[in-house]
């Protein structure tokens, strides 16, 4: 039996009077690939902001609803700690500009206050690249920028970093799209790989990209979810016009 990690129940945010995600419930299994998708501004960036509470960094956003992770209330949660068990990569690849490689891997210890010893570090910093591919691309040169990495080593610098914390879900905020098709490539074999280890969650605009590398697909309209499921049936057999719309491109 698949067990959930992540469950919505009757989920909804606010942005002031601004109704964006309404009525959401979904339940997220464990070791999955999750595809959100929907046309700009239907709430799929607010959904995963809404996972790891940065969406209550905006002024006058609210959330009502219950969403628990691992069973536990996440707006009950110590924010600190909830953004540990869930990492975030964004659309642009944003390693620290003033740190090293080896220093942007483990800012997550730095930033929280968290003390380790030469030796923990070195081996979270060496296990987190590996898990990022990025290790052997890095090793000798870990004390230099991180900003001197071309933009898919950056994007796979901030992987680790989300992943040095060991986070139960990975959210991935259109993280190729401002990247080359190699770069991209490198990152979605990646997403294969680490989905043994992690469960992803990824927004996308990019359908080729969601069938090639999620197993599970939810799809949002003006800030509903209108259908959820494995990605083969989301992409062959949809439920609901409005998904068979945008999977034939007739809207987004």
């Amino acid at each position: 039996m698949e067990s959930t990690i992540l469950k919505t129940r009757n989920f909804n945010a606010f942005y002031g009077e601004n109704h964006v995600l309404k009525n959401i419930n979904i339940d997220i299994d464990k070791n999955s690939v999750w595809a959100i998708m929907g046309p700009s501004g239907c709430g799929k960036t607010t959904f995963i902001r809404c996972i790891n509470r940065m969406h209550e960094l905006t002024p006058n956003a609210h959330v009502q609803g219950s969403m628990q992770l691992a069973e536990e209330e996440v707006y009950e949660m110590n924010p600190v700690l909830l953004r540990r068990k869930v990492g975030m990569v964004f659309q642009r690849p944003n390693p620290f500009p003033t740190m090293s490689i080896y220093e942007n891997v483990i800012a997550g210890y730095s930033l929280n206050g968290i003390k380790l010893n030469r030796k923990e570090k070195d081996e979270i910093v060496e296990t987190s690249l590996q898990r990022a591919a990025l290790w052997n691309e890095v090793k000798d040169t870990l004390h230099k920028k991180g900003s001197f990495l071309s933009g898919g080593q950056q994007q796979r610098l901030c992987i680790a970093r989300a992943l040095s914390m060991n986070p139960e879900i990975l959210l991935l905020d259109e993280a190729t799209s401002a990247l080359d098709p190699i770069s991209t490539a490198k990152i979605e074999e990646l997403i294969y790989e680490l989905s043994t280890q992690f469960t992803i969650m990824m927004v996308t605009h990019n359908m080729q990209q969601a069938a090639r590398v999620s197993n599970k697909t939810a799809f949002f309209y003006l800030g509903e979810l209108i259908e959820a499921d494995a990605t083969k049936t989301i992409f062959t057999n949809p439920k609901n016009e409005k998904t068979q719309d945008y999977i034939r491109g007739h809207f987004g």
